[in-house]
């Protein structure tokens, strides 16, 4: 995965019935008690996360003190020491905080740590293998019991039982990759790249970027088991190179980023058998798939009524409006990120503000959203920090 960010810095220089529908409502209302919980746990933050890669002179996962009021990080202290920490996920009390440490060669880390708010700084739990190289994201589940990971480079998911004090158990299931796409270059073997847990945590997909997959599995999050589906995966345009993946806040939709022909794909997700279906692509570049240009992260906002997409190479943020009957996207805007090769974006806690972590011009843009029209303008506001990878509010 590193080497992969290495390669883009080179490049850069959409009739029910009766029952349906209360199924559905079911399951949206879940949705909602999720995103609301969710919201209710970050609502009062004031800290912002930041994980870093190592290699121009980052020591690991920074925090800062967030103003929303204002816009501005401030204060920058080094909240813990890790030597390769590029994504960090949050427990669903708030209490502990969880990062992939992506080292290879050799199988990289998942470690937890106790937060301190008030010193704004993360104490070591305990660090367990990922059993794969690079490790590029992970995902707790709803109850916070269970913890699951994606190797890039080693082509494989894990899970891990998480335990009250918040430590990690070592690796309890381990699933490898081995299909692979029609690029040579990127997919030469599986890639995974995303976890992410459906709204009723009934299911956990894994994005494989290199397999041009969704794995899908049943969760047992008690015991951090997985079980393959039936059918186990969603397959993608072959070449297109599913990224990541974020469900909408009714659970019926959820919005997958195609890193290498730089689309979003809207994909309806049935909830009672597991599975995705494609609905509609979005091409997120204004000229088209470019073999220099990689999509890598998309937010969308807590109505549901905006979705935001980066692409590397390009540089630019996409805004698109999603249609509150269908879920298809339409694109309402494009500007540059503020920076070079946008690695993550986040909205903040109030939904005022998206912030842009630029990986190679290292700093952290910010952007003032109008939460009527999803329109985002510049403010100006840029923090510099060497190779920002990912941004958690806590």
């Amino acid at each position: 995965m590193v080497e992969q960010d290495k390669e883009q810095a080179v490049l850069d220089g959409d009739g029910v019935s009766r029952r349906g529908f209360v199924a559905g409502a079911a399951i949206a209302s879940m949705a909602a008690r999720g995103w609301l919980a969710e919201a209710a746990t970050t609502a009062p933050a004031k800290i912002l996360l930041v994980g870093t890669q190592t290699t121009a002179g980052s020591k690991g996962i920074y925090s800062y003190q967030w103003n929303a009021a204002t816009g501005d990080m401030t204060a920058q202290e080094l909240a813990a020491a890790v030597a390769m920490p590029t994504f960090l996920a949050l427990s669903p009390d708030g209490l502990h905080v969880y990062c992939t440490d992506e080292l290879e060669p050799g199988p990289g880390q998942v470690t937890s740590f106790r937060l301190d708010r008030a010193a704004r700084k993360l104490t070591e739990i305990n660090a367990v293998s990922s059993q794969g190289e690079a490790p590029c994201h992970a995902a707790l589940d709803h109850t916070g019991r269970a913890l699951f990971a994606a190797n890039y480079t080693g082509g494989s998911a894990v899970s891990f039982r998480v335990a009250s004090d918040g430590s990690l158990s070592k690796a309890v299931e381990d699933f490898k990759y081995t299909a692979h796409g029609p690029n040579p270059k990127r997919q030469s073997a599986g890639h995974a790249h995303r976890v992410t847990l459906s709204p009723d945590n009934r299911f956990l997909l894994v994005n494989d970027l290199g397999g041009d997959a969704i794995h899908i599995y049943r969760v047992d999050a008690g015991a951090a088991k997985l079980t393959l589906n039936d059918p186990p995966q969603w397959k993608a345009t072959a070449g297109s190179g599913p990224r990541s993946l974020r469900f909408h806040p009714n659970g019926r939709w959820a919005y997958n980023v195609n890193e290498l022909d730089q689309t979003a794909e809207l994909l309806a997700w049935d909830a009672r058998s597991g599975t995705l279906t494609s609905v509609q692509r979005v091409e997120l570049n204004p000229n088209g798939p470019d073999a220099s240009s990689t999509a890598s992260e998309s937010a969308i906002d807590r109505q549901g009524l905006f979705a935001y997409f980066a692409v590397r190479g390009v540089d630019i943020l996409v805004t698109c409006l999603i249609d509150r009957l269908t879920g298809k996207m339409t694109v309402l805007e494009r500007m540059h990120c503020g920076g070079k090769v946008p690695r993550h974006i986040a909205l903040d806690p109030s939904q005022q503000w998206l912030l842009v972590a630029n990986e190679v011009s290292g700093n952290i843009a910010v952007f003032r959203r109008d939460a009527k029209t999803g329109k985002l303008s510049e403010t100006g506001k840029e923090f510099a920090i060497s190779k920002p990878q990912c941004l958690l509010f806590a």
